[in-house]
């Protein structure tokens, strides 16, 4: 497996990793176009433009030359970055690519001074919460939105300088 850098041309694969990669987390929450427009499970190339525009950068990890999964993190503040998008099709999950897609990112804000890495997910999904406390993030608080149907559990990884 190799992880690289995506740039801008890469924004259709993108879109289709993070939408195929959501699409059962949208069936397990009941999520759909209409109560969740914004979910992943729906990403297009045009949000991907727009992930771009902001500065946030994407890796895609590869397997012989072909997509399997994507991770993108933005730094909004001195010392805080945001990890997003970290999205495993179905098939390659369960083999480490999500967490080797993580430590790339810790390895990546390190370099940038980043004291601490968040990240939000869905307050109920507490699988996916376990998987994140297992590769060293803490639980934070939990926050309703009126325009979510679900809650949205924030987590925090305390990067160590190198």
């Amino acid at each position: 497996m190799q992880i690289r850098e995506a740039s801008s041309a890469d924004r259709s694969t993108i879109a289709m990793l993070v939408s195929e990669a959501n699409k059962d987390v949208a069936v397990q929450f009941g999520l759909n176009i209409e109560n969740c427009p914004k979910h992943p499970s729906f990403y297009t190339p045009s949000w991907v433009d727009a992930d771009f525009s902001r500065g946030e950068k994407y890796f895609i990890a590869e397997d012989n030359l072909s997509p399997i999964a994507c991770v993108a993190y933005e730094i909004p503040s001195a010392g805080l970055a945001y990890l997003n998008r970290l999205s495993v099709l179905p098939a390659h999950r369960r083999s480490g690519v999500g967490a080797k897609l993580v430590r790339h990112v810790v390895d990546q804000v390190r370099t940038l001074s980043v004291s601490t890495i968040s990240i939000g997910v869905i307050g109920e999904h507490t699988v996916l919460q376990a998987w994140y406390n297992k590769l060293g993030f803490t639980d934070g608080e939990i926050k309703r939105f009126p325009h979510l149907p679900f809650s949205v559990k924030y987590m925090a990884y305390a990067v160590q300088a190198g």
